[in-house]
């Protein structure tokens, strides 16, 4: 196959120590009326009320909502969009987590399109663009800052659904490390965990046959040439430093390697996609109430040993990026994978489906419903039918890895 590379990225991404402070100028170019969609906790912050103090040094005006929500559930946005319209914004800022990024995303999208999230569920749904978004984000996981994906809680549906169209890609994404120095041990590992998954299922998704409308047809194109480079990046940067950052998180050499890890995965899989994890975690997460990172990074060396045979060289790739040296792949794919398995194990992500807290008696509904998600299950580099889910997940629940392939 020839090269082949595609990528969709914001107009400008600032990257580093102190880079909050340009929020205002960054502002100044995109509206002169800015929504900012953060949380209560954040709100009552020095950092958030100086940043808010350079939206209106540059002669911005500011409207700050400060209800953002864990999950963020449907009728927030319905609610947010709602109380804006009246002051007129023309530029929304997320500030904050994934939820404060995935909440800004999508009222921007319903102040320039109206109509309720629920309109444009699934891929390709959102008609145009919508209003200017800068993306600050105060943890290193998710990468909304950089991707095409606003993800919601709707109370008529068992599982979270997600709106994905390139046109919710925030114009600017400003990441300063300095903003995840406070982040909580926990959070940082559970945050970091997503962000490797994200990386190593966007590098060993699918390559797709490159016709000149696939990237015209299809939010998410399975792997190219662009999407590898930032993932290979993102998982060396997270594999030499996200245990540093959860053990000593006033390390703020080991904050910027995991925050640029975070923002390089979603780089990569916001074009390229992720795959059997994430589909199998949506579930997961419904049963549990545990959060995203926890079920992906659970299932990830699982779902590592389950396609290791049909992406030896990307496992080997893997490997490599994580630390380890040799010529034989299919050794450095097996150390990529108890690489990988040994570090989760150290920031104390769940080794099991069991432990996590799924019941051996919804193992059958997880399966058929994670098989439900073609577009994750599609982007497996090994096709999975309702039978090897079975067994990827019952692998996954009494932790015999080796049962998994």
């Amino acid at each position: 196959m020839s090269l082949f590379a595609a990528l969709r990225l914001p107009r400008e991404v600032l990257f580093g120590t102190g880079q909050r402070h340009a929020l205002g100028k960054v502002a100044s170019g995109l509206g002169k009326r800015a929504l900012v969609c953060t949380d209560a906790r954040l709100a009552g912050e020095t950092v958030f009320t100086d940043m808010v103090a350079l939206l209106r040094s540059e002669g911005i005006d500011v409207l700050v909502d400060a209800s953002v929500e864990p999950d963020v559930p449907r009728d927030s946005c319905n609610r947010v969009a709602a109380g804006a319209r009246a002051f007129g914004p023309d530029l929304v800022i997320g500030i904050g987590g994934g939820s404060c990024l995935d909440l800004a995303k999508t009222v921007a999208l319903l102040l320039r399109h109206g109509g309720s999230p629920e309109n444009y569920y699934g891929e390709g749904k959102v008609p145009g663009p919508i209003l200017p978004v800068i993306a600050v984000p105060t943890t290193a996981g998710t990468g909304s800052e950089v991707t095409p994906v606003a993800v919601l809680s709707d109370p008529d549906r068992a599982m979270k659904i997600g709106i994905s169209s390139a046109h919710l890609i925030p114009a600017a994404a400003i990441c300063d490390p300095e903003l995840t120095v406070t982040c909580p041990a926990g959070l940082t590992a559970i945050a970091g965990a997503d962000a490797l998954t994200h990386a190593i299922e966007a590098f060993t998704a699918t390559r797709r046959q490159p016709t000149p409308l696939l990237a015209q047809e299809r939010v998410f194109l399975g792997k190219s040439a662009l999407t590898d480079h930032f993932a290979l990046l993102a998982i060396e940067l997270l594999g030499r430093s996200l245990e540093r950052a959860w053990r000593t998180g006033s390390d703020l050499d080991a904050r910027a390697d995991v925050m640029m890890g975070a923002l390089c995965a979603g780089m990569a899989f916001g074009t390229a996609g992720t795959a059997a994890a994430h589909a199998i975690q949506y579930p997961i997460g419904t049963l549990t109430h545990t959060a995203h990172g926890l079920g992906v990074a659970c299932m990830l060396p699982y779902v590592m040993t389950y396609n290791r045979s049909h992406a030896l060289p990307e496992m080997a790739a893997i490997g490599r990026a994580l630390g380890a040296t040799g010529n034989d792949e299919t050794i450095l794919a097996d150390a990529a994978i108890e690489r990988v398995r040994a570090l989760f194990e150290r920031i104390g992500i769940p080794p099991t489906l069991g432990a996590l807290g799924l019941e051996e008696a919804k193992l059958d509904w997880t399966c058929e419903q994670a098989m439900t998600i073609a577009r994750l299950i599609n982007n497996n580099p090994r096709p999975i039918d309702a039978a090897a889910m079975k067994r990827l997940v019952s692998a996954a629940y009494t932790g015999m890895l080796n049962t998994a392939s």
